[in-house]
């Protein structure tokens, strides 16, 4: 199959398809870290800023500081993150900007599967974190109980097995609680804890589930417009008649998130 290059530059697809999801995964993620009042902190690879957002209204920080590689989802957050306190900027998760030992909380939400070297971000995360601060992540289940993309790949794949070498299931083994552990404990970081975090993601009808994948941003919404509209017609239908559509059109799945924490030494 021909290699498909992930997309990450149009925050307003983006939304729809997970960003919408991952603010309710944010809100429980900081209730877990629960991070003292009037830190400083960094989001790393914000995207476009679910998290910084939940931060700013759950976590009274005095300022976050949200960083990602996109340029479109860093005018994204920008335009739509109104906050004396937040700043955005375009930067490197392997190479953050700054000097070391800045945040009282270093965080990252759904991010450290697509970095190249997640060790080298995780790294970098606890170089700018003082000593005691808070290093986090999350990341999505993509294997197991992320139920709206494990309901797409697997009719995906059964219409094309060519189509898992795409799967973020077996694309990204370090999205599981122990491997998680172990790239933080790796880092140096101590007072390593995962835990699983779940979401409803309720659908008004088939059609709210499903737009989303039309907008091309990430692994399989990328894929489905790879394909010729037949093909793509085709698995829409298999998708649909694999999912628990209840009576009223609606449709109930959840989203499980691994999160990981630990302190800097």
């Amino acid at each position: 199959m021909t290699e498909q290059q992930d997309v990450w530059a149009d925050g307003a697809a983006y939304e729809p398809y997970v960003g919408r999801w991952s603010r309710l995964v944010a809100r429980e993620f900081l209730a877990w870290l629960d991070v003292p009042a009037r830190g400083r902190w960094l989001d790393v690879g914000c995207g476009t800023g679910a998290l910084s957002q939940a931060i700013l209204a759950d976590a009274d920080p005095i300022a976050v500081k949200g960083v990602d590689q996109s340029p479109g989802y860093v005018a994204y957050a920008h335009a739509r993150v109104i906050d004396e306190r937040a700043r955005f900027e375009v930067a490197d998760a392997r190479a953050l900007p700054g000097e070391a030992a800045v945040f009282d909380a270093v965080v990252s939400g759904l991010m450290l599967n697509f970095v190249p070297e997640p060790g080298s971000a995780v790294a970098e995360m606890s170089r700018v974190a003082r000593p005691g601060a808070t290093v986090a992540a999350y990341v999505w289940d993509y294997a197991g109980e992320m139920q709206l993309m494990r309901h797409f790949w697997n009719a995906a794949v059964a219409l094309d097995p060519a189509g898992r070498e795409l799967d973020e299931g077996q694309r990204f083994p370090i999205c599981q609680p122990g491997v998680l552990a172990a790239l933080f404990r790796d880092a140096g970081l101590q007072h390593v804890e995962t835990r699983g975090i779940d979401v409803p993601t309720v659908f008004h009808d088939f059609d709210d589930y499903w737009s989303p994948f039309l907008g091309g941003q990430a692994p399989a919404p990328g894929y489905a417009m790879s394909l010729t509209e037949e093909r793509r017609a085709e698995l829409r239908e298999r998708i649909r008649a694999g999912l628990p559509i209840a009576a009223d059109g609606s449709i109930s799945l959840i989203a499980r998130a691994w999160a990981v924490r630990g302190r800097r030494a």
